[in-house]
């Protein structure tokens, strides 16, 4: 399925049933401690999706404090950052009589149009004062061509346009990812899956993440994650340092 189909297929899926029944792998309390071949991802914890930001998530604040709690466990540490444009083409203001949360088509599919948000150099765009990962080594700009809109760490919209970020990983002899973050349905989601296609094992951690969560795409974008082999847990589930 096309990540832009996500929000209109969402409903036909019949998902609005919730998470639980999605039978993703349990795993108990702290049995995965995290190694010199894993690395933590923080997706997109940026003031423009947390509390009073462009295009804040719901409960978006409350990943920062499970993610610092997280991060003493990992060697390998990873940011990413939306950094678009002014007039970027995902903005719903760059159309006329285009609202936010409608689609347009693009030269890639159907793109869903955000409220301007994260727009390079602004303090909206900034990682937010609260997130504390010093060991990250690697922050990975995405979203900055004009014309593209890049929900995924690991590639732009069009399929083609490596940001470098598995190779980066490959290099370093990584072999699994753990994926924080906002928006679940979104930018984790395909940052994850695309770590499974770039073949990667990769998990999500929940608790450390937040939906968007229009019209069933958070329901939606867990089963596309299961299917595609990415496991779901909790930050429990992670052994502390």
């Amino acid at each position: 399925m096309h990540r832009r189909t996500l929000v209109k297929s969402a409903a036909a899926l019949g998902l609005a049933g919730g998470l639980g029944s999605l039978g993703f792998n349990a795993f108990a309390a702290g049995r995965i401690k995290p190694g010199a071949k894993a690395a933590l991802i923080v997706v997109d914890v940026q003031n423009c999706f947390l509390d009073g930001g462009t295009l804040a998530v719901k409960g978006g604040n409350e990943v920062i404090a499970v993610i610092n709690a997280l991060a003493p466990a990992f060697e390998n540490i990873v940011v990413t950052q939306d950094w678009h444009t002014a007039g970027h083409a995902s903005f719903a203001s760059t159309y006329s009589g285009k609202k936010p949360f409608e689609t347009t088509k693009l030269s890639y599919g159907t793109q869903v149009l955000w409220p301007d948000h994260c727009v390079q150099g602004t303090d909206d765009a900034a990682l937010g004062k609260d997130l504390k990962v010093p060991t990250a080594q690697l922050v990975i700009r995405k979203g900055f061509h004009k014309d593209m809109d890049s929900y995924s760490a690991f590639e732009e919209a069009d399929h083609k346009t490596a940001t470098g970020l598995a190779g980066y990983l490959k290099a370093r002899g990584i072999k699994t990812v753990f994926v924080t973050g906002l928006a679940t349905d979104f930018c984790v989601a395909w940052t994850a899956m695309d770590a499974r296609k770039a073949g990667f094992e990769a998990y999500v951690i929940e608790d450390a993440t937040r939906g968007i969560d229009l019209n069933g795409s958070l329901a939606a974008a867990w089963k596309q994650m299961q299917a595609k082999g990415v496991k779901r847990i909790q930050s429990a589930d992670i052994q502390a340092a």
